[in-house]
């Protein structure tokens, strides 16, 4: 199902068969160098079997595949994930990983601001965050262009150094319902 189109994605909801795709983003170090590291395919298909029978169903919401449109390429995910307490509040967290042939291409950026865009129009959500590695400069320009600034540093547990937290509430734009 798709979610959302920009100028140049699709974003949709997985699908079994996106595993293998998916693994070749799971499974690039450069990709997972700010992340758990790089994860293997039965750890993919079992990522997206519970997006698809469990986030999706319960939250009506979650990671979704980005697909860009002139090719129909697979190109990585895009979307939200809840956290239950993140630095002492529930949180809605706007997170991505595209394939390395795609980056520095705007994509990113692109699928950011339409997951931003989509969440406060059509899901009411009033706040997004990004936990972004401090040395992670480009993660940190693409926030800082869909308009997400820093709040403070969080430690998530089972990491040695704390991530930064942007943030952007729906206020701060002008988004129609």
């Amino acid at each position: 199902m798709v979610i959302l189109e920009t100028e140049r994605l699709i974003l949709r909801q997985f699908e079994k068969t996106d595993a293998v795709a998916m693994s070749g983003v799971f499974g690039d170090p450069d990709v997972m160098r700010f992340g758990p590291g790089v994860q293997m395919a039965d750890w993919v298909s079992a990522w997206i079997r519970v997006l698809i029978e469990e986030v999706y169903p319960t939250r009506g919401y979650g990671l979704w595949a980005v697909v860009e449109k002139s090719q129909g390429a697979f190109i990585g995910y895009c979307g939200l994930f809840h956290f239950d307490d993140l630095g002492g509040q529930p949180e809605i967290e706007v997170g991505y990983r595209l394939a390395r042939t795609y980056w520095g291409l705007g994509y990113a950026t692109e699928a950011v601001c339409g997951v931003r865009d989509y969440a406060f129009s059509k899901l009411g959500i009033t706040r997004l965050v990004a936990l972004i590695d401090p040395q992670n400069g480009a993660s940190i320009r693409v926030a800082e262009k869909a308009g997400m600034r820093y709040e403070k540093d969080v430690l998530l547990e089972g990491y040695d150094h704390p991530d930064h937290l942007y943030v952007i509430s729906r206020s701060q734009l002008s988004i129609d319902d």
